[in-house]
C-alpha cells in the first residue's frame, strides 16, 4: 500500500479512483489518521448514487460510522494497482540496500529510474511522473 503523501500527491494528480472490494482507503479527519480501512462486500460497500459514491460501513459496532463520501476518503492504491496503471511504461524493478528502483520509458523521452523505501512509493513516484509528462504533452 502507497504511503498517505504519495496517495495525496497521486489525488491531487488527477488520479481517479473507482472503488472495489479490497481497495484500502484512509480518512483524512482528527482521530481516524492512521486508521486504513479496506472495501469488503461484507463490511465497507461502495453505493453509487446520481450525487456520487458514498462508502456504506455495514454492521460496525465499533466505530460511529455509517457512511462516509468517496471524497472525503484517500485512497491508498496497492502495489499492483500501482504498477497496472505505470501500464506500458514499466521496464523493470529492482532491489537496492536501502531502498527500490523502478525504471520507466515516458513517452518521447528516455528511460528513467526512481528510487523509494518501498516498492508501492516508487511506483507511485514512477506514476507520478507518467502524469506530468502526459500534461506536457497535452497540445
Amino acid at each position: 500500500m502507497v504511503s498517505v503523501d504519495r496517495a495525496l500527491r497521486l489525488r491531487a494528480a488527477g488520479m481517479s479512483w473507482r472503488p472495489r472490494a479490497g481497495d484500502q482507503f484512509t480518512i483524512l479527519q482528527p482521530g481516524l489518521s492512521g486508521e486504513v480501512f479496506t472495501i469488503s462486500d461484507m463490511m465497507i460497500e461502495a453505493h453509487e448514487y446520481p450525487t456520487g459514491t458514498v462508502l456504506g460501513f455495514n454492521g460496525t459496532t465499533e466505530w460511529a460510522l455509517d457512511s462516509v463520501s468517496q471524497e472525503d476518503a484517500l485512497w491508498l492504491p496497492s502495489e499492483g494497482q500501482l504498477r497496472e496503471m505505470l501500464g506500458g511504461t514499466f521496464r523493470s524493478l529492482s532491489r537496492g540496500i536501502d531502498d527500490y528502483q523502478v525504471v520507466v520509458e515516458l513517452p518521447g523521452r528516455p528511460e528513467q529510474s526512481f528510487r523509494a523505501p518501498t516498492v508501492p512509493d516508487v511506483y507511485a513516484d514512477a506514476l507520478l511522473a507518467l502524469v506530468a509528462a502526459a500534461v506536457d504533452r497535452v497540445p
